[in-house]
């Protein structure tokens, strides 16, 4: 019965699971010798969640997908120019404060989605060949791009170590991501049979990683940082953030000629942030109090995202079929 309640609502119960973590550190933080214990964990769990998604991404995808290289660079833009400068744009104008203007730059600095990008264009009957390559692009790239951009905007921002923060996340995200790629082979074969047990894997290191980092916010006073009302303000801003990205996927995919399938797979490419990347990354990159706190933003533009475009899918979904 609460399964078909969420699905009536579009909410991702997986959402629910992660504000549960936020939930749980906010009333039995992990402190002390056991924090140590756990931050060990966390970073066995994020090389291992690396390494799968190395593992799972399909060079032959990748490389057949070349070809459309305008519909690729169109998406690539919008995910790492255009957010990056309305992030910048959100962080400067003062609505939101200092460490939540942060959080909404680091989830502009992210790559796409990869799953939820390819099934809402198959819904929208866009370009699915072309999503898959598109997504999975975006995430190989963003492994390299999403650090130089942080290290870029947010170390002006005041908000990062300097580059070697940069180089340190780049070595620890990228040495099992490319290992996962070498003995793809051997292990993709047995990953492809097992995806449930996978995707479990998948999610619970996510889900360990926002327990850690929460408890180490709310040790750190998160809750006196963050009021009730800026959390609805900093959804708000969500919000419109993702409607100005959608609207210009949109008409900007029709002012450059694209047809309606590859505007499909431009829209729902373009304007989604990954969060299975930007929590592991944020773990890495920031201190535990501080990467807590910037993760809320990207929590709740995850779901926003999920939701909008569930509804917009199924509008692209029922179009005439002589608009295919």
């Amino acid at each position: 019965m609460l399964k078909d309640l969420l699905a009536k609502l579009k909410i991702d119960g997986y959402i629910l699971a992660l504000f549960g973590m936020v939930v749980l550190a906010s009333v039995l933080p992990v402190r002390g010798e056991a924090a140590m214990i756990v931050g060990w964990v966390v970073k066995i769990a994020i090389a291992l969640l690396f390494f799968l998604h190395g593992a799972k991404l399909s060079r032959e995808a990748v490389v057949a997908g070349l070809t459309h290289w305008r519909l690729h660079l169109t998406i690539l833009a919008f995910t790492f120019v255009l957010f990056p400068a309305l992030g910048l744009l959100i962080s400067r104008s003062g609505v939101l404060s200092p460490t939540l203007s942060s959080g909404m730059l680091f989830l502009c600095c992210l790559p796409s989605t990869v799953q939820s990008s390819i099934a809402f264009t198959s819904i929208g009957r866009g370009n699915v060949a072309a999503a898959v390559c598109a997504a999975s692009a975006s995430n190989l790239l963003g492994i390299f791009l999403t650090p130089v951009l942080v290290g870029v905007l947010m170390q002006a921002h005041g908000d990062v170590g300097g580059w070697d923060s940069v180089q340190s996340i780049v070595v620890q995200l990228l040495v099992p991501f490319v290992a996962g790629q070498l003995l793809r082979p051997w292990v993709g074969p047995w990953i492809e049979k097992h995806k449930a047990l996978v995707g479990q894997v998948d999610r619970g290191s996510i889900l360990l990683v926002v327990y850690s980092a929460f408890s180490a916010a709310v040790v750190g006073g998160i809750w006196k940082i963050v009021s009730i009302p800026e959390l609805f303000l900093l959804l708000a801003v969500c919000a419109a953030l993702l409607a100005v990205v959608m609207a210009a996927t949109v008409f900007g995919s029709r002012a450059l000629g694209f047809s309606k399938p590859d505007e499909v797979a431009i829209v729902f490419c373009g304007s989604k942030k990954s969060l299975a990347t930007g929590v592991p990354m944020a773990g890495i990159l920031f201190p535990g109090a501080t990467a807590g706190i910037l993760v809320l933003p990207l929590m709740l533009f995850h779901q926003i995202q999920l939701m909008a475009c569930s509804v917009i899918a199924q509008r692209y979904g029922a179009r005439p079929a002589d608009e295919a």
